[in-house]
């Protein structure tokens, strides 16, 4: 991300990465899953922790990214490559479709504020597509209008999160299974190619590949 000129080009690529990274769509189905005994209010108490938890620690990774970096000796693409082999994971578990019984059985309680932090915060809401790129972009700012730039458009798609999940009962009576499960296929497939473009990017940046082909 090259944040020296900010045009539309740069704020549309970030907010659309910040999107898959930050966005709703891959935590939808893990939340529905994870909170089916939940009643209407524990459900919304639930997102608004999980949405608070991922932007806050979404800033906090964009205010200490370019240090941490430092400190661990790291490059932008070691992150990225770090990232795209994470998320590739994550994809291909949601290409393969349903394998598993979709909820648990153990007949153990299952504690709200836990789930809320882990696994629903991280690492699907801020996914490794959303770390990646709050990382990546905390090393390369180059002015205060930039990183405002930045933290506008978390707050944003944190916003957009917040209205998805404590609505979630209303929104999910709209939604036919079928078409669900079909959606998170194709968007499992479609997120592999990003990991597949963060790892290449990645693997550009660190000179293993030519530039040319990490493009």
């Amino acid at each position: 991300m090259d944040f020296t000129v900010i045009d539309a080009a740069l704020v549309g690529k970030l907010l659309l990465l910040l999107l898959v990274g930050l966005g709703p769509k891959i935590a939808l189905v893990p939340f529905l899953e994870k909170t089916h005994a939940f009643d209407t209010e524990t459900k919304a108490r639930i997102g608004r922790q999980m949405v608070l938890v991922a932007v806050v620690t979404a800033l906090i990774l964009f205010a200490t990214g370019a240090l941490l970096m430092r400190l661990l000796h790291i490059t932008g693409g070691a992150v990225a490559v770090a990232g795209g082999i994470i998320l590739a994971l994550i994809a291909i578990k949601m290409a393969s479709g349903p394998t598993e019984k979709p909820h648990d059985e153990t007949g153990l309680p299952v504690d709200p504020e836990k789930i809320a932090v882990f696994p629903l915060a991280v690492p699907y809401l801020l996914n490794p597509v959303g770390i990646t790129v709050v990382i990546i972009a905390s090393g390369e700012v180059v002015s205060i209008a930039s990183a405002i730039l930045v933290i506008g458009l978390i707050l944003i798609v944190g916003a957009l999160d917040y209205l998805v999940f404590t609505n979630i009962d209303a929104l999910a009576k709209r939604m036919k299974p079928a078409s669900l499960i079909v959606s998170e296929v194709v968007f499992g497939i479609l997120l592999t190619a990003v990991a597949v473009q963060l790892i290449v990017s990645g693997l550009g940046s660190l000179g293993i590949i030519t530039p040319t082909a990490a493009h």
